[in-house]
């Protein structure tokens, strides 16, 4: 990776992660009713938003692509702090009148001011990183691009509302699929064209425009584009194009072939494990699968290919990192589906990181296994953190009933053994030491902390810990500080080991609250 594009990643991540930050608080219902500048803010803020951040998304990756060498000339000054500490002061204001603004008395002014002071805020940190004579030379290099980016942007952000029109059309054939299916198996069917109401005697849906397919065939046209572009020097063009339209009426036919599985389980009598996760997982599930057929058949298929591909490919160095914390994602996609209320499949989740960690133990041997003093007190801490934040937000308890003992005990060895394990490798061997450097496995962990505290470390540290929090869901707080706990604990010593043990600590206190005291909202 070039220094220009190095530091340009960097700040599309500190945006990101502010983006993040401040937008998950705020929601553009307190708006409503609202006029004049509120009420556009209100209507029109969360398209505007969306297209911020994709046209400069746009825009960096056409330019990669196309201008990459001219690009790679270019080496950046040192970061210009006072800039850099004007954009978070602008950043400040920008959060303290969007409390204002959402959570108290609106006027005009105020949101003009708001909007003002998120420009600023815009513009002095992309001067922190970059100075204005290197941002026109971008400007001149990439010119024609702005242009195009800016009319996809206009397209994408835009466009979804007049694509809405066609959603009756595909309920309707989606409802005319599910039909024809549920009239194969011989079962009393249930159909009303009119409302779309379609099942069988003892179990019925309603097939809202929602359900159409067209959402998922709109995500599988974002993954193929972006596939062909990244992979265009392997792909054979105009053979390669040949998937989009593939992939999109896989989509759509899958998306029939779950609405027709969703009643025949409602018909069994199912009807809470129906409506409840598989309805809410199997979406996904159809989108990972039909993705990663796309990517199987663009690599494999030589008629697609440029050039044959190598008999031995090489091994993949990121894979011992993420492919533990991917197998616990993917079994708990699978289990939520397969659940009414209660998860009776989450030992699943134990026995596939279980798998993965045993397939690649090798990789593992490099690593320092032996501890410091660091990893029981970081593991105290994020405890102590947890259960504070945990008083300050109380929720109400589900109780799980003793006789479930194997259910308990599985869920227990997953919190204290595989969890830790491959959540520190997805976060603190993999994507924090990424952050630093294109070659992580050349950035030792003895480098994290305490060594010389560079923006672009504290910008590393902060990121990958957002990361980690945005995993625990409406935990996310709590789960950044965890985060940035564990990193700081790797790098007292040098040891991953430190951060494994002191997230196995954590969850091991978290489980004796769950299983001796009662707190089960804690699971």
């Amino acid at each position: 990776m070039t220094p220009l594009l190095r530091r340009l990643s960097l700040l599309a991540l500190l945006f990101t992660a502010e983006l993040l930050l401040i937008t998950l608080r705020l929601d553009n219902a307190a708006l409503a009713g609202q006029s004049g500048l509120l009420g556009l803010i209100g209507s029109q803020g969360a398209l505007i938003l969306r297209a911020a951040v994709l046209f400069p998304l746009l825009l960096a990756t056409f330019a990669l692509l196309r201008h990459r060498h001219q690009l790679a000339t270019t080496t950046p000054p040192p970061l210009h702090r006072p800039f850099l500490a004007g954009h978070f002061a602008a950043l400040a204001l920008f959060a303290a009148l969007a409390t204002s603004l959402y959570f108290g008395s609106p006027s005009s002014p105020a949101a003009l001011v708001w909007l003002l002071s998120g420009g600023a805020a815009i513009l002095l940190g992309a001067l922190a990183f970059l100075p204005l004579t290197i941002w026109k030379s971008l400007f001149l290099i990439t010119r024609r691009l702005w242009l195009l980016c800016l009319a996809l942007t206009l397209a994408v952000c835009f466009g979804a509302a007049p694509s809405r029109q066609l959603w009756p059309l595909a309920a309707h054939a989606t409802f005319f699929l599910v039909s024809t299916l549920l009239r194969l198996t011989g079962n009393s069917v249930v159909s009303l064209p009119a409302s779309l109401i379609l099942g069988t005697s003892r179990f019925s849906v309603e097939i809202a425009p929602q359900c159409s397919g067209l959402e998922g065939m709109g995500l599988m046209l974002a993954f193929g584009i972006t596939w062909l572009i990244l992979f265009r020097r392997e792909c054979r063009f105009p053979h390669a194009l040949l998937l989009l339209p593939i992939g999109l009426v896989a989509m759509f036919l899958l998306n029939a072939v779950r609405i027709f599985a969703l009643i025949l389980i409602g018909d069994a009598g199912a009807e809470q494990l129906a409506l409840g996760g598989f309805h809410s997982q199997a979406g996904w599930i159809i989108f990972i699968l039909v993705a990663a057929a796309f990517s199987a058949v663009a690599l494999h298929v030589p008629w697609l290919r440029k050039h044959p591909r190598a008999t031995t490919p090489a091994e993949n160095p990121v894979a011992p990192w993420l492919l533990p914390l991917v197998s616990i994602l993917a079994a708990g996609m699978l289990s939520r589906a397969a659940t009414a209320g209660f998860e009776w499949l989450y030992p699943l989740r134990f026995f596939a990181a279980l798998c993965t960690l045993f397939l690649f133990r090798r990789s593992y041997r490099c690593l320092d296994w032996r501890l410091s003093p660091a990893a029981p007190l970081a593991g105290i801490l994020v405890f102590l953190v947890w259960f504070a934040f945990d008083h300050l937000h109380p929720t109400p308890d589900v109780p799980i009933p003793p006789d479930r003992w194997l259910w308990l005990s599985l869920r227990t060895l997953g919190a204290v053994l595989t969890v830790p394990l491959a959540e520190e490798l997805a976060f603190r061997g993999f994507l924090l030491r990424r952050l630093l450097s294109e070659d992580f496995e050349a950035v030792p962990f003895h480098s994290l902390w305490p060594a010389p505290a560079t923006p672009r470390l504290w910008l590393a540290l902060l990121l990958s810990s957002l990361c980690f929090g945005l995993l625990h869901g409406a935990h996310w707080l709590e789960g950044s500080l965890a985060g940035l706990i564990y990193a700081l604990a790797t790098g007292w010593r040098g040891r991953l080991a430190d951060a494994i043990v002191a997230h196995a600590i954590t969850n091991a206190l978290l489980a004796v609250l769950v299983l001796f005291f009662g707190q089960w909202h804690l699971w």
